[in-house]
């Protein structure tokens, strides 16, 4: 906002009593902020204060005070806070404190929300000024980045499904925390990716340790947790679709023209005739886990754009006005032209690897339709295949299909000493520690194997991408080794003559892989 301007020093300070001021602090000081004790920012004058909430003690600053936009709009009234049905940050008793007002100017998303603000503190009214949403323009610079974020996420061609948990005791996680891993359990991992956003409150007060305790299975199945601040919104871009409670974030999401499912059960919050509110009528309601896929299919025909555009006007033109409005109170004259919306930065928060899977597979003759889900699957599956030996032992004993990825090339100190396995010798040793597995691969590339069967030896695979509108697809190799598994489970040994080009489905993918006998190179493959 104030680029390039040296007359503008800015401070940061927090107000005392906040439940949530520890992670204030440390995600300012993540930022490179400078940050100042409220004893000295009540000892300064100020030339402007900006600020996204009047709560607290605020009003103790000197200077002339902004009161920013902050979330999606009024939608929810939250309970114990303030007067009881009023829209949480159109309170006349936070707003007009002893009947003075506590800011000097609303900067608003839109037009609406002036009238909202008129009607509930009408000496107000003139206060406001329609600024637009600055989250909302920086999430649509950074459309353009989609493709990278998901391939940080590792999604690939699966569908990434967004759960999406405001805070309190209205929020998703609060009451559905079983929902996550529900949709973990019942989803084709090689369909669908599932994330899960929450709000920076939760975080704060749940800890990361609680969180990731909570979340275990989930987080072992392949939950992609995302961090407390930014990166939420590069899931958000990154979506196909959003499942949602009453928090703002599904706003943003429509406004991105994402198909938004509706997972919130009701309560006391969420104002009738809101924007949010309206969504969420419009939005198929997900009732139970398992009618997910129905449910997203018959969200994909909803337009969300419109009901956004409820909540959020002057799209795009967000920082232009703020400066214009900022620079008016100051009484200066920008040095330079409004700096352009920033794309977010990629995500961080890539879900755990899955160790194990179970597997459904379909033997067509040649064809083999492969399905994988975590092993706590309520689905009926053919085996079950684990990575040596990450998987754990429960996992190990019981697996028809063990695994394990070579390291990539160049990974070793030259100068240490080391012994090695190659992955002959490899799928050798773990058939003799593994008496009930009949299956070891040695995965050696994103298109390379060595398997080894217990009835039928040693065999190369070799993985083809799909190649489609110009882009190159690839599975997961482990899947082609379960395919290759139960293709090798169905008949008499005569069958089975190499080589041959089987066709492994998998989610949206169909490739070839060609099964042959060993090739040298694989049998000497270091792992």
């Amino acid at each position: 906002m104030f680029l390039g301007d040296q007359r503008i020093t800015t401070r940061f300070t927090l107000a005392p009593g906040s439940d949530f001021g520890v992670s204030a602090l440390a995600a300012l000081d993540r930022s490179g902020a400078r940050t100042v004790p409220w004893e000295e920012a009540l000892r300064t004058d100020h030339d402007l204060v900006l600020a996204a909430s009047p709560k607290g003690e605020l009003r103790e600053l000197s200077g002339p005070r902004v009161l920013l936009p902050h979330g999606a709009g009024f939608n929810k009234a939250v309970r114990d806070d303030g007067s009881p049905g009023i829209p949480s940050g159109l309170d006349p008793a936070y707003l007009l404190p002893d009947g003075v007002p506590w800011a000097d100017l609303h900067a608003l998303a839109h037009d609406d929300q002036v009238a909202l603000l008129a009607h509930y503190c009408p000496s107000l009214a003139g206060r406001a000024d329609v600024v637009g949403d600055p989250t909302l323009d920086r999430l649509l610079a950074s459309v353009g980045h989609r493709a990278h974020y998901r391939d940080a996420l590792g999604t690939g061609w699966r569908q990434l499904v967004v759960l999406t948990s405001t805070w309190g005791p209205e929020s998703l996680l609060s009451r559905r925390p079983e929902l996550p891993g529900e949709l973990l359990d019942l989803l084709p991992q090689d369909t669908f990716q599932v994330a899960l956003i929450l709000h920076p409150n939760e975080h704060s007060r749940t800890g990361a340790f609680d969180l990731s305790r909570r979340l275990a299975p989930a987080l072992a199945a392949g939950l992609v947790l995302s961090q407390p601040y930014e990166e939420w919104a590069s899931l958000l871009v990154a979506a196909d679709a959003v499942v949602s409670d009453h928090g703002s974030t599904a706003l943003y999401a429509a406004a991105l023209g994402r198909p938004v499912v509706n997972a919130y059960d009701g309560g006391d919050e969420l104002l009738p005739d809101s924007p949010m509110a309206r969504l969420l009528a419009q939005a198929p309601r997900l009732t139970e886990a398992r009618r997910m896929e129905d449910v997203l299919s018959e969200a994909v025909g909803q337009e969300t754009r419109l009901v956004a555009e409820a909540a959020f006007a002057r799209q795009g033109r967000a920082l232009h006005q703020l400066q214009r409005t900022l620079y008016g109170m100051l009484g200066l004259r920008p040095v330079a032209a409004a700096p352009e919306a920033e794309a977010f930065p990629g995500p961080d928060g890539v879900g755990h690897r899955a160790m194990a899977h179970a597997v459904r597979t379909k033997v067509n003759g040649l064809r083999i339709d492969v399905e994988r889900f975590p092993p706590q699957t309520p689905h009926a599956v053919h085996h079950l295949a684990a990575e040596y030996p990450k998987a754990g032992l429960r996992a190990l004993q019981s697996a028809a299909v063990l695994w394990q990825c070579a390291r990539p090339t160049g990974t070793a100190d030259p100068r240490r000493a080391s012994s090695t396995w190659t992955a002959a010798g490899w799928t050798t040793h773990v058939l003799e520690e593994a008496p009930r597995c009949r299956t070891v691969a040695a995965v050696l590339s994103a298109e390379r194997c060595l398997l080894r069967h217990r009835s039928h030896g040693l065999l190369s695979i070799r993985i083809e991408p799909q190649r489609a509108g110009g882009r190159m697809s690839r599975i997961d190799p482990v899947a082609a080794v379960s395919a290759v598994h139960a293709w090798l489970g169905t008949a008499a040994p005569a069958v089975h003559s190499v080589p041959v080009v089987l066709t492994c489905e998998t989610g949206p993918l169909s490739v070839l892989v060609h099964v042959t006998p060993p090739i040298p190179e694989d049998l000497d493959h270091e792992l």
